[in-house]
């Protein structure tokens, strides 16, 4: 069966999902080119409010195809090279991309499945999930913004354990140590991401656009800078018309209706 990634849209959510279930939903080149252009189909779309990553069945994500990793040992550098800044694309497309993206895990996220889950605004994990960094177990280094998230997630011994040492760490831990959002019964992150998604999405689109490029922004930025960004995001947004929609359903004590 071949590898790809599906992407289907259930009210004002786009799910994408990791297919390959012959190698534990590995990624492949395709599925990041696939990725990029799923996400930019979905900004363009105002009928999407928010995107779920997910994996097909029982797994999240596996991370790199072994077996592809060990061929490409056999070709130039720069053939692996091009694949990872292919990978990497796909996550400063999540990063960047202007409405909430929630990873929904099942089972494993190991290497780049890890690195994914983390580029993502919220996780949801299923309380069996397992979360693991093998690239140290196999001889190799992190990618996919692997050291970039832990690195400001996390104290820097605990970081180093996950990264260095491999170790493996479930939902309950993480959710503990503030990664993961919400830990849902065996087989219901996908569900329980949704239920996340109803909440997002009755919320103002540009407002929520704007807090995401202030987080992405503040840990480069000087508090007088940062100061800075936030006043030209509150005055734009309070010059927007779904401010006026927000206030005065607030006063009214009614349900506001965004566009």
């Amino acid at each position: 069966m071949t590898s790809e990634l599906k992407s289907t849209t259930q009210g004002r959510t786009m799910v994408l999902a990791i297919s390959n279930p012959d190698q534990r939903n590995a990624l492949s080149p395709e599925m990041y080119a696939a990725g990029v252009e799923a996400l930019s189909v979905a900004e363009s779309n105002p009928e999407v409010r928010s995107v779920i990553l997910t994996g097909e069945g029982s797994m999240f994500c596996a991370g790199g195809n072994l077996q592809r990793l060990l061929s490409n040992r056999q070709q130039p550098p720069e053939v692996q090279a091009q694949s990872v800044e292919a990978l990497h694309g796909w996550v400063e497309a999540i990063r960047t991309f202007p409405k909430p993206v929630i990873a929904a895990v099942e089972g494993a996220a190991a290497g780049a499945g890890f690195s994914l889950a983390l580029a993502c605004d919220f996780i949801v994990a299923a309380q069996d999930a397992i979360f693991v960094m093998a690239y140290s177990t196999v001889g190799l280094s992190p990618d996919a913004g692997a050291t970039w998230s832990l690195a400001r997630a996390l104290p820097r011994q605990l970081a180093s354990e996950l990264l260095m040492g491999a170790e493996r760490i479930g939902a309950a831990r993480l959710h503990e140590l503030g990664i993961v959002n919400r830990v849902s019964a065996p087989g219901a992150a996908l569900e329980e991401a949704f239920a996340l998604t109803q909440r997002l999405n009755e919320r103002a689109p540009n407002a929520l656009a704007s807090i995401k490029e202030l987080l992405s922004d503040a840990a480069g930025a000087t508090l007088s800078h940062h100061l800075g960004d936030e006043r030209d995001h509150f005055v734009r947004n309070l010059h927007h018309a779904n401010a006026g929609v927000g206030i005065a359903a607030f006063l009214a004590r009614e349900k506001p209706r965004y566009e």
